[in-house]
């Protein structure tokens, strides 16, 4: 079984380094371009299930990314982490902080959410949950099955932590995807392992 994991095009919020978390924005213009073109690079492959965050930025790129051809799946362990009191704040404004939120991207062992907000334990145990109870069983019905996900930048590395196998102190491991990037990984009924990046 195939998954794709496809972080949403670029947001204005994007464009300006600022916390989006459950903050429902637009695709910039750029974005709504790019999953067009991610659209095009896919329209060969055939998809079983379509799973996307609820918040628009990502639903619309997996409306573009598919070409509309597949009913998608929203649902809302696929939302991304809310960054409670420091959404719309910039990641200079996370640098100057005291708290523990500074962590967030140097050392994601440390990080503790702003006021209101989620942890990344509690982020990457509610997307473990949705792997085990929502994709891993489609393996024994169709092992050959190609599911694609559109979700957001943190919420697809807490995928990964599971998917991988790794902690926190590895959270952002090779790094944050790209606007429209697809990293495909394999799942044989035991592991999970990524085959393309």
């Amino acid at each position: 079984m195939e998954l794709y994991l496809i972080r949403h095009g670029k947001t204005v919020w994007n464009k300006e380094n600022r916390f989006q978390g459950i903050r429902d924005i637009d695709l910039a213009p750029e974005g709504i371009n790019k999953a067009q073109e991610l659209g095009k690079k896919l329209e060969g492959i055939q998809f079983d299930k379509v799973f996307s965050s609820p918040l628009k930025r990502a639903y619309q790129t997996a409306q573009l990314a598919t070409q509309n051809r597949y009913k998608i799946i929203k649902d809302k362990a696929l939302t991304e982490i809310n960054f409670g009191a420091m959404e719309g704040q910039t990641y200079e404004d996370m640098e100057k902080s005291t708290s523990n939120f500074r962590y967030f991207f140097t050392a994601p062992e440390k990080f503790q959410p702003a006021e209101g907000g989620e942890s990344l334990e509690h982020m990457c145990q509610r997307t473990k949950e949705f792997i085990q109870k929502k994709l891993e069983p489609i393996y024994k019905i169709n092992p050959q099955a190609k599911i694609m996900i559109v979700a957001h930048g943190a919420l697809n590395k807490a995928i990964m932590c599971y998917l991988e196998n790794h902690g926190l102190k590895d959270f952002w491991k090779d790094g944050l995807q790209e606007n429209c990037q697809a990293t495909i990984f394999e799942y044989n009924g035991n592991e999970w392992s990524k085959i393309k990046e």
